[in-house]
C-alpha cells in the first residue's frame, strides 16, 4: 500500500460528497416537475414527447399500474433488442459483416441489456455490429438506467407523499430522467472521452502492420458515446470483451478516475434527492454515511489483500504485490478501488480481471454484490434496495422498544417487513439455487477453467454477478453455453423484477398512509446510532444468506494459496 494510493481513494470519497447534494438538488426539481436551467431548451422536447406517445403528463398513477407500464415497457424493449441480434447480418453499419448472433446468446444478451446487468457471453468486437451497439445495447443502458431511477424516485414519494393513492406517472419519469439527467451528462462525458483516445465512429476496423512484419486488426467503432452511458447509467456492458482494461475503453489515468467518479455520482445523489423529498436532508446524509462506512470497509480490505500479495510468492522475494491481471497504467490501487466501486454498484466495468486477484481481495467485490448491492448501488436499485434494509432496521428497532416502528413519519407495519423481506431473500435464493444446480451438471463442471475452491468460486461469483444485476465475472468461466445462457437469463430477469415488485408494492402501501408526528418515542434516524444499526442488519442479513456458500470458495482457496498450492490459479 502506498501513500498515493491512499490519496486517490481519499480524493474520491471527497468529490463523491461534493457533488452529491449538487446533483441531489437538480434531479429533485427534475422529478418535481420543476423548471430547471435547461428547460428553455428541453422543454419544448419534452412536451412533444408526450404529444407523440399520446401522454397526459398531469396523469398520475398507481403503484400497481406504474409497476404494470415498467414491465410492458421492459417487454418491448427485450424483443427489440433480441430481433436487433438476431437480423444483424441483413442491417445496415455492419462493416465487418458481423452473422447473426445465436439464439441463446441473443436472449441472454437481450435479458441481460434490459435488466441493467449487462452480463456478456460474447466479445463485442467481435460479435456485435455498429447498429446493435448503438441502437441495441447503448439505447437500453439509457432505459435501464433511467428504469432504475424511477422506481427509486416512485418509493421515495411513497414515503414523502400522505394520504394519496398514486406515486408518479412511469412514462412521465422515464423520459424527464433521460432527457434531463443522463443525456445532458452523456454527451459533455462522451466528448471528454474521446479527448482522452477513445474512437467515435462507424468506419471499419484498421489494418496495421507490426513490428514483426504481420497485419494486425484493430478494432475500433461508436465507443465513446456508448462507455459514458455505460459507467453513468451503471451498466458495464464492455463495447470490447476487456472492457475497462481495453485502452479504447479507458486509455488513461485520468479517463479511469472520472469513469469511477460517474459510477457512483447519480447513485450518491439519489440519497440527497431522498432527503429533500421528505424534507430532512439529514435522512439523506445518514443513509449515505451507511453506505460510505461499508464502501470504505470494503476499499481498505481489497487494497489491503491486493498490495500485500500472494505469502508463497512474497517468501520467495517476489514481493510488490499482485499484479497478475491489472494493467500498469493504472495499478494496485486504481484497480482494487475500481473493482470495489463496481460492485458496489451494480456497474460490472472491469479495469482488472477479479479473476487474478487474491482469493481475499476477490472475496470483497463478491460479497459486496451479496450484500445487495446497497453500498450506493445501481442507479435508483441502490436505493431502493437500502430503503428495503432501512424497513428492516426499523422494524427490529421497534421490536427492541416495543413499539410500532416509524420512519420519516410514516409507520412500518407488517404488509411493509414482509414485502421488503421478500425482496432481499430473492437474491440469495437465486444464485445459491443456481450455483448447486451447476456444480451437479457434467457440462456446466466442464465450463470451469480452474479446477476447485477457485473454480466454484468462478460459478458462484458468475450466479451472484448474475442476480444481482452486476455484469461483472471471473472471466475463467465459459458462460457462452445453452445451460448457462437460459439459467442466468432466468437469473438476471428474476434478480430485477422480483425485486422491483415487492418495492413498488411498498411505495404504493407507504403513499396511502397518514404523516405521524415525532413523539419521544420516536427512534431517531439520523444520527450515529440509526447508521450504526442499518450496517449491522445489512451485513446480518447478507451473513446469514450468503456465508456458507462464500465460504467454500475464497477462503479455502486463500490458505491453499498461502501454502504454496494454487500458483496456476493467482
Amino acid at each position: 500500500m502506498t501513500f498515493i494510493g491512499w490519496i486517490q481513494i481519499l480524493l474520491y470519497c471527497v468529490i463523491i460528497v461534493a457533488i452529491t447534494p449538487v446533483l441531489g438538488a437538480y434531479m429533485t426539481r427534475v422529478f418535481n416537475g420543476e423548471r430547471t436551467f435547461l428547460s428553455p431548451i428541453l422543454r419544448p422536447i419534452e412536451l412533444g414527447i408526450y404529444k407523440l406517445a399520446g401522454i397526459d403528463e398531469r396523469h398520475e398513477q398507481h403503484a400497481v399500474s406504474y409497476t404494470v407500464g415498467m414491465l410492458l415497457f421492459h417487454v418491448g424493449g427485450f424483443l427489440i433488442l433480441y430481433l436487433l441480434m438476431r437480423l444483424q447480418a441483413g442491417l445496415p453499419f455492419n462493416p465487418e459483416g458481423q452473422s447473426a448472433v445465436e439464439e441463446g446468446l441473443s436472449f441472454n444478451t437481450a435479458m441481460s441489456f434490459i435488466t441493467n446487468t449487462n452480463w456478456q457471453n460474447y466479445a463485442g468486437e467481435n460479435t456485435m455490429s455498429y447498429l446493435v451497439q448503438m441502437l441495441g445495447l447503448t439505447h437500453q443502458n439509457y432505459l435501464s438506467a433511467a428504469t432504475g431511477i424511477v422506481l427509486a424516485i416512485a418509493l421515495i414519494r411513497g414515503f414523502a407523499r400522505h394520504s394519496v393513492r398514486t406515486v408518479g406517472s412511469f412514462w412521465v419519469d422515464v423520459t424527464r430522467c433521460t432527457l434531463y439527467v443522463l443525456l445532458p451528462i452523456c454527451i459533455p462525458f462522451a466528448l471528454f472521452l474521446v479527448w482522452q483516445g477513445i474512437p467515435q465512429t462507424l468506419t471499419a476496423h484498421v489494418d496495421a502492420t507490426t513490428l514483426e512484419g504481420a497485419t494486425q486488426s484493430i478494432a475500433v467503432g461508436p465507443v465513446a458515446s456508448q462507455i459514458a452511458i455505460k459507467m453513468l447509467g451503471t451498466n458495464g456492458g464492455g463495447f470490447f470483451n476487456a472492457n475497462a482494461s481495453h485502452p479504447f475503453e479507458n486509455p488513461t489515468a485520468l479517463s479511469n478516475y472520472v469513469q469511477i467518479l460517474s459510477i457512483f455520482a447519480l447513485g450518491a445523489a439519489l440519497t440527497n434527492v431522498f432527503g429533500r423529498m421528505v424534507g430532512n436532508q439529514r435522512q439523506g446524509w445518514a443513509i449515505l454515511a451507511v453506505m460510505g462506512v461499508l464502501f470504505i470497509a470494503g476499499v481498505i480490505a481489497c487494497y489491503a489483500a491486493e498490495a500485500h500479495g500472494n505469502d508463497a510468492l512474497n517468501a520467495l522475494g517476489l514481493t510488490g504485490g499482485n499484479m497478475e491481471g491489472k494493467e500498469t497504467r493504472f495499478g494496485i490501487a486504481a484497480s482494487s478501488l475500481f473493482a470495489v466501486i463496481t460492485t458496489d454498484a451494480s456497474c460490472g466495468a472491469v479495469n482488472a480481471m477479479h479473476d487474478s486477484f487474491t482469493a481475499l481481495g476477490g472475496m470483497i467485490p463478491l460479497i459486496n454484490i451479496q450484500l445487495g448491492e446497497v453500498i450506493v448501488g445501481g442507479v435508483g436499485s441502490g436505493m431502493y434496495g437500502m430503503l428495503l434494509f432501512v424497513i428492516i432496521s426499523i422494524f427490529v428497532a421497534g421490536l427492541m422498544v416495543g413499539r410500532t416502528p416509524e420512519y420519516v413519519g410514516k409507520k412500518i407495519e407488517a404488509k411493509e417487513v414482509k414485502m421488503a423481506m421478500l425482496a432481499i431473500l430473492i437474491l440469495p435464493l437465486m444464485y445459491l439455487g443456481w450455483t448447486a444446480v451447476a456444480m451437479e451438471l457434467p457440462s456446466a463442471v466442464a465450463s470451469m477453467n480452474n479446477p476447485g475452491p477457485h473454480g466454484f468460486t468462478e460459478v458462484l461469483y458468475a450466479y451472484t454477478s448474475m442476480d444481482g444485476n452486476n455484469g461483472s465475472a471471473f472471466a475463467g468461466l465459459n458462460g457462452n453455453t445453452l445451460f448457462y445462457n437460459l439459467s442466468g437469463a432466468i437469473a438476471m430477469g428474476v434478480g430485477r423484477f422480483w425485486m422491483i415488485i415487492p418495492t413498488m408494492a411498498i411505495a404504493g402501501s407507504l403513499a396511502t398512509k397518514k404523516l405521524v408526528p415525532a413523539s419521544a418515542g420516536t427512534f431517531p434516524t439520523t444520527g450515529t446510532l440509526f447508521v450504526g444499526l442499518v450496517v449491522g442488519v445489512i451485513v446480518i442479513v447478507g451473513g446469514l444468506t450468503f456465508f456458507p456458500a462464500l465460504a467454500l470458495g475464497p477462503i479455502v482457496e486463500q490458505l491453499a494459496m498461502n501454502a504454496g498450492i494454487l500458483f496456476s490459479s493467482n
